[in-house]
């Protein structure tokens, strides 16, 4: 089966084809704040589609751009001692926003190219679009000719004659029509970015933002062109996958198509991938309303896997809702997982797996679970289901390792090669694909697990022959909380990890 996914711009599920590499571009952060779970959310599922692809075989040339230029980053300027100007504030997070990407196991990227770097080619590229008529100057600013475009409002679905005016204010006299939007504007930052400066106690500073030469004036490029002149300059004119959060289609990439194909007269992209929203508190999770939760925060308190394992609990395309409850599940799917692959790690590593023992079950349950996973993933990335096949995985390799012995056919020892292959399923699926990462504790880790359960245990049975059942049951309850199983026998209390 290959490859579906959900096209924006087709507004349909399509088949996913390339030529060679894959090129994958994602409008990336505004480095204005520290990054939140809601764009580590695009993060993650642009990360998983890399890894998929690369899974199957393709060669993947992952682009993400930094937009370091913008007036919610200048409104910040004078905030903190050191940020004088915008590259002050925009550097700062800018790291943070790396260290973030990191912390979440993200593969990197083959480049992060940063507005800053990138002026010329912007430059360039609105000079293309004025020379071929589709912009015009206006007091020293550029404007893109909406109505120039003949196919302009595809992705989003709008008429031209419909939209609603784009832009700051203090641009609609300049422009021809409302829709229009800037390309390049004249002097410094906008008279909304000193507003919103001056709501802030900044003391006697003011927004400072970096200006650059052109044919028109000393200005600074508009942020739609931006991703337009980054993805081209490292991918060339087509990509073949543009991806982005939902809340992008109108305006920032309906003018990306209009001015990349405008300039270039090839289509911009062959398949437009759209991540919906992280809610909170039944709201858009945004910095500007407040609602948030920074990714190193969550990291702290949740760790690498527990995000990575949330996140796949949902559609890339739909709306996904930070709640308890989805994170309690998030927690409780991972420590399946984790329990599981440990467990089974111990058992293939002990004297116990053989070399002629043979589980038919468990052999076909592990192959099962790795078609039912790429199922899932060729089904437009429906890591919900992806999931429940590792989940499956685990049950096959609780009942190989659990029936080692008793009457179930597995025989007296465990089947080593299925081991292996579980194993190996794990780390492929669970580790290269969905990017979670296991820490086996096996060895000297498990010994001293296993010392410390006997101790317990010893405390337990010292608890009931002195009459103090009630606390003996608190034990035993504790120790399964915490994944061991207790089972009382005649020989005395035996257990197992679960």
């Amino acid at each position: 089966m290959s490859l579906v996914v959900t096209d924006t711009l087709e507004d349909e599920r399509v088949e996913f084809t390339a030529d060679g590499d894959v090129t994958l571009y994602v409008c990336g952060l505004t480095v204005s704040d520290d990054p939140h779970l809601g764009h580590a959310r695009l993060w993650f599922h642009a990360d998983v589609l890399h890894r998929w692809l690369e899974h199957v075989g393709y060669d993947v040339r992952h682009v993400e751009n930094v937009t370091d230029v913008n007036e919610k980053i200048t409104a910040r300027v004078g905030e903190r001692d050191g940020w004088t100007e915008e590259r002050d504030v925009a550097e700062a997070f800018t790291a943070t926003t790396f260290d973030a990407m990191r912390g979440l196991n993200l593969l990197r990227a083959e480049v992060y190219p940063r507005v800053t770097e990138h002026v010329p080619e912007i430059v360039d590229l609105v000079e293309t679009l004025v020379e071929k008529g589709y912009a015009y100057e206006s007091n020293g600013s550029v404007y893109f000719d909406v109505t120039a475009f003949e196919e302009y409002g595809k992705l989003s679905n709008q008429d031209v004659e419909e939209l609603e005016a784009q832009g700051e204010p203090d641009e609609r006299s300049e422009k021809r029509n409302p829709a229009d939007f800037a390309l390049w504007k004249a002097d410094g930052v906008s008279e909304t970015a000193a507003r919103e400066h001056a709501k802030h106690d900044h003391g006697e500073s003011t927004p400072s933002g970096e200006t650059w030469a052109s044919p028109w004036s000393e200005g600074r490029p508009g942020w739609h062109v931006e991703c337009s002149a980054m993805s081209t300059t490292h991918l060339g004119d087509t990509l073949d996958i543009h991806m982005g959060g939902r809340d992008l289609v109108f305006p920032h990439h309906e003018n990306e198509i209009a001015q990349s194909e405008a300039a270039t007269g090839e289509t911009f992209a062959r398949h437009w991938l759209h991540v919906g929203l992280l809610a909170m508190d039944g709201e858009k999770m945004s910095s500007s309303i407040g609602n948030f939760w920074t990714v190193p925060d969550a990291l702290e308190e949740l760790g690498v896997n527990v995000v990575r394992t949330f996140y796949a609990g949902a559609a890339y395309r739909s709306e996904q809702a930070l709640t308890e409850e989805t994170i309690s599940e998030a927690e409780e799917r991972w420590e399946r997982l984790s329990r599981t692959y440990d467990r089974a790690v111990a058992a293939l590593d002990s004297v116990d797996a053989q070399a002629k023992a043979e589980d038919g079950e468990f052999r076909e349950a592990v192959e099962t679970a790795r078609d039912d996973f790429a199922s899932a993933m060729n089904d437009d990335l429906n890591l919900r289901e992806a999931t429940a096949a590792l989940l499956d995985l685990t049950d096959a390799v609780n009942r190989h390792v659990d029936g080692a012995g008793d009457d179930t056919g597995a025989g007296d020892a465990y089947d080593y090669r299925a081991l292996r292959e579980a194993v190996e399923a794990f780390d492929d699926l669970a580790g290269d694909v969905l990017g979670l990462q296991f820490e086996s504790t096996t060895d000297g880790d498990v010994d001293l697990a296993g010392e410390l359960v006997d101790l317990i245990l010893d405390v337990r049975e010292a608890e009931r022959e002195a009459g103090n059942y009630e606390r003996a049951d608190e034990l035993r309850d504790a120790l399964r909380e915490v994944g061991v199983e207790i089972e009382d026998g005649a020989d005395g209390a035996s257990y197992r990890f679960e």
